[in-house]
């Protein structure tokens, strides 16, 4: 094979509105040039300790296994459920999306025996649906997500859930992977067991690194397990030596990206957890009332809407591919489409972290205008 010479990586200026990755501040690009230090230097050892302690701010928790996991989203999912399932453990899903599914289909694959409870995609749960089916039998854990992506609904009455899980002897497991950063997450309050979510969605940080937060009343089923967690990368009890005390070797940390998750922290508790909620809400409801004069209403009712990722319907006159790929070529703004059951039906726009910009929700609605009325 001939060698071959690269141009120099030259990507395009993306307005990434979109469900994830998000737009990153400049200071977070800015942190990831800091020079390189060992996994185990005292001097990243404190700033892990500061990202441990950013990241209880931003959970609102005061839980001692507070971390992140290496990975994406979907590790920080992998972690919550394989640290807690063991084989042939009943394990309660709520599914109303994809990424119930997903939680469904990887709790199977760690053994568990998987009981579903599912609304239609654009549903939320009530409480009551959920109490119910705790009744079937006793189960370990009760799993569901906060703020589901595939369909921008948001599970409103997470503490009169969780409680009703408690009463059934079965911990929590929260999905907030687009909600954290974005929109209240109060794990103590709501008394949370287990919750993850991802670097780069209302975070803003680049992909790479998973937090996730567990209680001492889950710790101790961690600590009582018969059988070694089942995904060693992912291992709590091994993760945690190393954040913890010990500092035991665990595995290379990404660095610069840990570089990046402090910072990105750091900016969330400047801006105040209260008046980045409130700036979310404004520039979601800007975008609603733009696109109801776009003949584009969103599909999730109000009460329950995302203000971090919106899904407006389509008509069937909208070529949706031909639309986003022009929105993407013409304006560079990038937005994505349904999958499932609204595959074609709806777009998914994410207003999330440093992309929630007033001037990007004006462009993004300008663009569409332009789009939606030229042949």
């Amino acid at each position: 094979m001939d060698n071959q010479i690269f141009a120099d990586l030259d990507t395009s200026p993306r307005i990434l509105l979109g469900p994830g990755p998000s737009m990153v501040s400049p200071r977070v690009l800015r942190s990831m040039t800091t020079p390189l230090l060992g996994h185990l230097d005292p001097e990243f050892l404190k700033v892990m300790d500061e990202e441990q302690a950013l990241l209880r701010l931003v959970f609102q928790t005061r839980n001692e296994l507070t971390l992140t996991v290496p990975g994406t989203g979907s590790a920080g999912m992998e972690a919550a459920l394989s640290n807690f399932i063991e084989p042939g453990d009943p394990v309660l899903i709520a599914v109303m999306g994809f990424f119930g599914e997903r939680l469904a289909e990887m709790a199977r694959r760690y053994g568990a025996q998987v009981d579903r409870v599912e609304v239609a995609w654009g549903q939320k749960f009530d409480p009551a649906e959920i109490e119910q089916a705790l009744k079937a039998k006793k189960y370990k854990l009760l799993v569901m997500v906060h703020a589901e992506t595939s369909t921008g609904a948001l599970q409103t009455h997470v503490p009169e859930i969780a409680a009703a899980a408690h009463r059934a002897g079965a911990l929590v497991v929260l999905d907030t992977v687009t909600s954290l950063g974005g929109l209240p997450v109060e794990i103590d309050r709501w008394d949370v067991d287990i919750a993850y979510s991802a670097a780069q969605k209302s975070l803003s940080c680049p992909p790479g690194l998973a937090p996730i937060t567990v209680s001492a009343r889950a710790r101790e089923v961690l600590q009582n397990r018969k059988t070694p967690v089942a995904n060693w990368y992912l291992d709590l009890t091994g993760l945690e030596k190393y954040w913890g005390p010990a500092r035991a070797y665990h595995h290379t940390a990404p660095i610069s990206t840990h570089f990046a998750m402090r910072e990105g922290l750091r900016i969330v508790l400047e801006e105040g957890l209260e008046a980045r909620f409130a700036r979310h809400r404004a520039h979601a409801e800007i975008l609603w009332e733009g696109l109801e004069a776009l003949d584009l209403p969103p599909l999730i009712p109000l009460d329950y809407r995302l203000p971090t990722l919106t899904t407006p319907q389509l008509s069937p006159s909208i070529d949706d591919i031909t639309v986003r790929r022009r929105l993407l070529d013409e304006y560079n703004i990038e937005i994505a489409g349904g999958f499932g059951p609204l595959k074609g039906k709806v777009w998914r726009i994410g207003l999330m972290g440093f992309s929630s910009r007033r001037e990007n929700v004006v462009l993004l609605l300008s663009a569409l205008r332009d789009l939606l009325q030229s042949p």
